[in-house]
Order: C-alpha cells, then structure tokens, then sequence
C-alpha cells in the first residue's frame, strides 16, 4: 500500500483527502487501456492482462472511494471492443459476469451503486439481466460507479437525440441532451485519466468531457497503482479550471 511504503514525500490518506476536498474532484473516470500490452510483454495471451486489469480496477475504485471521490467511471469495453479476437471477448465477459456476482455478494461491504452505461441488449439476456438486477439493488449506495460496458460517445449521443425525436420534440436544447444520456445520474468528469501511453479519447464521454481535464500516463493498466493515481490526483489539483471563463 502507498500509505505504508516510506517515503517522506508521500501524502497521507487525510492530506490526499483534502486535496480532493479543496479541488472539488468528485467525478473521476478512466480509460483502463494496456491489458492486452501488459500481458504480451509478459509472454501472455492477451486475455491473461484482463484478469490482471480486473484486480487494478477493484483496487482503484476503494482507494477513490478512500480518498472522498464520490463518482467513479470506468471504460470497460467500447462499442468498438467487439473487432477483437473472440477468445479475448469471451473472457472479458467471463470477467464481468464473475465480477457482477462478486459486487452482488459483497454489496453491504462495499456500498458501491453500479450503474451501467452503453447498449446493454447486445450482451445477451442472462448478462443484461444480471446488470439490471445490480442496478437496483445498489440504488440507494453512496458512492457511484459508472461502468461504460458496450458504450461508445456517438452512439450514446445519437440515440439520445432519435429518442427525443421520437417524443415529438422539435427543438432539442443542451440540457435535453445532458439529461437524455446515460451519465444523467451523475456530474460531468472533472479528471479522466488513460493509462497506456495513447493521447485520446478513443469515443469515451464525448459530450459530458466538454471541460474535464485530461492526465496521460504512459502505465500500462495492470501496473497502475496507488502512487500512479496520487500522481494524477496532485497532477490535478495544480490545474486552474476556468470552464471558459479568464
């Protein structure tokens, strides 16, 4: 744990705290990317990064949770996800299926309210079922965790709009759009973070990243640790938001 190591430079749990306090960071979201790098480098099929990656999230979800962040958003498979090997996509969803199971058993522990962004029809019956079940049985948790799980930006975008088309409306306003979207429930990122070493979006909250700001690291998921979101945190609170204003 970052906490315990000896470093005389490192923060403690209530300075990290307050920094996030006197930030106003409530809404984090990452791009987990390099999985599929981190296990290839270790001589591993791709698939074995995910596992890897599964355990980074868990981990990084209670250290936000630790530090008063009170939304979470994880990008966990894109629209664009499904291009990849079918071996790698039974396993991510193996995963995610064990990981729902997990988050049901442990929910009076963890008291984390899942809300899953994206086209859900296309997982099937069974896994969309699982979702849903989840979604309520955690609505009331105090910390929110946003998954983006078959989720693309356009997508989410455009079927907003041909849903409020399809209510009669003739003139759509910015905040029809804000509360037509998945993320409705929950504010506008103030920090995204992608792991990884790339420089983009990659279709990931298009609308809602309208003022967040952005933290590149080139870690690769599965090595992203305490000390790596501390870093993005500190990174962060030195950054001055004028949201358009001078």
């Amino acid at each position: 744990m970052f906490f315990n190591q000896k470093k005389a430079d490192a923060p403690s749990l209530e300075e990290i705290q307050s920094i996030v306090r006197d930030a106003s960071l409530n809404h984090i979201a990452f791009i987990m990317d390099g999985n599929g790098r981190w296990a290839n480098r270790k001589g591993l099929p791709r698939e074995a990064g995910h596992g890897v990656g599964v355990k980074t999230f868990k981990k990084t979800v209670t250290r936000c949770r630790d530090f008063g962040i009170s939304t979470v958003t994880t990008y966990a498979f894109s629209t664009e996800n499904w291009k990849r090997p079918k071996v790698e996509v039974r396993e991510i969803m193996r995963l995610l299926d064990e990981y729902i199971k997990e988050a049901r058993d442990d929910n009076e522990k963890n008291r984390i309210r899942y809300i899953f962004l994206g086209d859900k029809e296309r997982l099937g019956p069974e896994l969309l079922e699982k979702c849903e079940f989840l979604e309520e049985l955690t609505k009331d948790n105090p910390l929110t965790l946003n998954v983006a799980l078959n989720y693309g930006g356009r997508d989410e975008i455009v079927r907003c709009v041909n849903r409020l088309i399809a209510e009669g409306r003739t003139e759509i306003t910015e905040e029809d759009i804000s509360n037509g979207l998945y993320t409705k429930e929950s504010p506008d990122p103030d920090l995204i973070v992608r792991t990884g070493g790339e420089f983009r979006l990659s279709n990931f909250l298009l609308w809602q990243s309208q003022y967040s700001e952005l933290y590149f690291t080139d870690c690769l998921w599965p090595d992203f640790d305490e000390e790596e979101l501390v870093r993005a945190i500190m990174e962060f609170s030195q950054r001055k938001r004028r949201f358009g204003g001078v």
